[in-house]
């Protein structure tokens, strides 16, 4: 099925089973125990295990490999280095080569791994490894590689074709005449996904056919990357991934743990499992690299935009990609007069990539600072300020309109439910005892991106239908939105419809990641729908055009028969997908909400604690809005962290980060996060797909981490423009106690 034109009345309009908050389906199973991690199927024979070696240096070579009294360990069956595994491939989605050898790429990249009969004595053993490395100098200090870095086009791929500056009309020229200016730079650290379940895989060989258990976002990718990686076709390999705890992004990728058990139980000959542990995670998966970030704005006094710069400066690996963090800048605001620009250096750390909105997220704890800064500037309320430059239409391309943005309902929404008119507009002017509060707001942005997505969809002789696809499920609640998609394309409630996911096997769907999942997923599993449908209708003798599916039945025209009577004969299989046109091109197709939250600060100490928060959002139709509350819930909790905690600490000595652990890389917990709430705006996008949804899972955390710093700037009267808010950045600049 292709979708190129506006979605008229459709059979999801009903919204009896789509739309609903559904329980999880899937929720039972993981609350039980009874889900099956990557780590944790019990069903395959004979595993034995494997513990990874990784380089002690951040860059250099591997002179020599002393393996032998690591051989000598009890229980060792194997031991893999880059001279066993022989020549290996690359990954299309990897920077650097998931084994070391001999030249070392990054901190704990895998020089080895030890396969024995225990985790024990694997890990026992793998201390055992002896590695000698000639060490070379590296590049580890952002700040000082910035000032050499190039100019990267601004779509962020080696091979992009946007130009190095995005420019429309003269912004030089429009700042410098602009009566009221800001020009001022903001920093964002390194930041690890800190995901519960860690990267985790499980390899065995049948002959020259290998199947990998894993955990992964992306099945259909990283199939590919495994073939190219071991130099085997395609066809050969199988990827499975039922359940995922959590990836963020640290799991669109194949990782080491899945090469190197593969690599492991060709070795054995034997199936080899094979886990991450947390310190590993850190340096030799990937994280969201620092940025430096300047943006300039000129207004009138009347507060109009008439000059807009963002410049941002990021780090990687050769041959790696910048966080294009001034990609929301170019579609947010006003004016005519606007420049992006993004600098990527070359940095010797582990390899920089994706993590839970990506570009936007960083770029709005920046702009929406910035945004608050200049309201203040203009002595505006920074809701007025931002709703005086709302635009219904692309900034850099007027021509093209948004499918929908309803940015100003949001805010004007949000600030009566937050009780925004209560705001003191004079910073540290209200106190709660030894509590200094205030109310800070962000405008919240995250584009929507239409991706293939294909599905098969079975009519058992009992009723029951069955969904495949390898689409797959993060804790985000892909099992149940994709039931409640074939329970109302089909007529029968969710409990009807089993969903299998996460093989390879299945169709290949858009996958899990950039808030794209659950719309193209689900209109995956729509255009299947709709060809069963008819194939139902051909065999029960009907009209498809006017058949319609409710309760079990199937009613066209005067007729009507049971759904499971067009099985009788057998069961009924359809699979298709969906695919777009050019209406993403010619309509912009985004994300829009508001982010309210409430801080107290304590006067004595400095301690920040949040005390409500409020997001509203606009992101076309919900599926579930249980699940989407959570999705949102828990995005604002991270976007919390960024604000207040989370930072990865850089060795610029010896090119790692530090702080590689759940006890020293801080996240909220459930102290630090109080009442939540979240409106969904009733809406759907027509142009966006047959579901007329789009995405709230990153949505939820743009512009969350402005608020806070700017709850804070009320609080206290002191601005923060480098995250984390810590103590050291502002105690000795708050205000006197009284």
């Amino acid at each position: 099925m292709k979708f190129e034109t506006a979605e008229g009345i459709n059979p999801i309009d009903r919204m009896k089973v789509v739309g609903q908050s559904h329980d999880r389906i899937d929720g039972p199973l993981k609350t039980s125990g009874l889900a099956p991690y990557a780590y944790e199927h019990k069903d395959i024979a004979d595993v034995a295990y494997g513990y990874i070696v990784g380089s002690s240096v951040a860059k250099g070579r591997i002179t020599r490999i002393d393996t032998a009294a690591a051989k000598a360990a009890p229980g060792v069956i194997a031991i893999v280095t880059a001279a066993d595994a022989g020549a290996l491939g690359k990954g299309k989605n990897n920077t650097a080569k998931l084994l070391a050898g001999p030249e070392v790429d990054h901190y704990h990249q895998a020089v080895a791994l030890v396969v024995a009969e225990t985790f024990e004595q694997a890990r026992a053993a793998a201390s055992l490894v002896r590695v000698d490395y000639a060490r070379a100098s590296g590049r580890y200090d952002l700040t000082e590689e910035l000032k050499v870095a190039p100019l990267v086009g601004g779509s962020g791929g080696p091979n992009s074709s946007a130009p190095p500056i995005d420019r429309v009309g003269k912004f030089e020229e429009a700042f410098a005449a602009a009566p009221v200016k800001l020009d001022a730079e903001y920093r964002t650290p390194d930041h690890t996904h800190a995901m519960m379940e860690p990267h985790a895989s499980i390899a065995s060989w049948n002959g020259d056919e290998l199947t990998l258990w894993t955990s992964n976002q992306m099945i259909a990718w990283s199939r590919r990357d495994v073939a190219l990686t071991l130099n085997m076709p395609l066809e050969k390999v199988r990827l499975i991934s039922p359940y995922v705890g959590g990836g963020f992004g640290g799991k669109l990728f194949v990782r080491a743990d899945a090469i190197m058990a593969a690599l492991g139980a060709k070795a054995a000959k034997r199936p080899v499992k094979v886990a991450l542990p947390r310190p590993f995670i850190t340096n030799n998966t990937t994280h969201r690299p620092a940025t430096h970030q300047r943006i300039r704005i000129g207004a009138g006094k009347d507060g109009t935009i008439t000059a807009i710069a963002h410049e941002s400066g990021s780090g990687d690996l050769p041959d790696g990609g910048p966080e294009t963090a001034v990609q929301q800048t170019k579609l947010l605001y006003a004016g005519p007069n606007r420049m992006m620009a993004m600098r990527l250096a070359v940095l010797d750390l582990p390899e920089g990539n994706a993590m839970r909105a990506p570009g936007e997220a960083p770029g709005m704890m920046a702009l929406e600072i910035a945004m608050d800064e200049m309201a203040d500037k203009l002595g505006m309320d920074p809701i007025e300020f931002r709703i005086k430059n709302d635009t219904q239409v692309d900034p850099e391309n007027p021509k093209r309109r948004f499918s929908q943005r309803q940015l100003v309902r949001c805010l004007r929404d949000g600030a009566e439910r937050f009780g925004w008119s209560k705001r003191n507009a004079t910073p540290a002017q209200v106190r709660d005892g030894h509590w200094l509060v205030g109310m800070g707001v962000a405008a919240a942005f995250r584009n929507h991106l239409n991706t293939k997505s294909a599905a098969r969809v079975r009519l058992g002789r009992d009723g029951t239908v069955t969904v495949e696809t390898d689409m797959t499920d993060i804790g985000t609640g892909s099992y149940t939105i994709i039931a409640q998609t074939a329970g109302e394309m089909l007529g029968v409630p969710a409990e009807m419809v089993v969903v299998k996911l996460g093989d390879s096997a299945f169709p290949a769907s858009a996958g899990s990641g950039g808030q794209w999942g659950a719309a193209n997923s689900t209109a995956g599993v729509y255009a299947a729908c709709v060809k069963l449908r008819d194939q139902v209708a051909q065999r029960l003798g009907f009209n498809s055009a006017d058949a319609v599916f409710e309760a079990g039945q199937v009613t066209s025209g005067n007729r009507s028969a049971s759904l499971r009577d067009a099985a009788a004969a057998g069961d009924l299989v359809a699979e298709d997908h969906i695919e777009f046109g050019k209406l993403g091109q010619e309509w912009q197709l985004s994300t829009f909400g508001a982010h309210f939250v409430e801080v107290g600060v304590n006067a004595y100490t400095g301690v920040t604690r949040i005390r409500r928060m409020l997001a509203v959002c606009a992101a076309g139709r919900i599926l579930n809005p249980k699940a989407a509350r959570s999705q949102v819930i828990g995005a604002m909790t991270m976007g919390v962290g960024s604000a207040l905690m989370e930072e990865l600490a850089v060795d610029k000595r010896f090119g790692f980060f530090v702080n590689h652990d759940l006890a020293s890389y801080e996240v909220p917990v459930h102290a630090d996060i109080p009442h939540q709430e979240v409106i969904f705006l009733d809406e759907a996008d027509e142009r966006a797909n047959p579901m007329k949804a789009k995405g709230v899972g990153e949505l939820g955390l743009c512009g969350v981490g402005a608020a806070v710093a700017n709850a804070i700037y009320n609080a206290t009267g002191v601005r923060v423009r480098d995250y984390p808010i810590t103590l050291d950045k502002y105690l000795d600049r708050l205000p006197d106690v009284a």
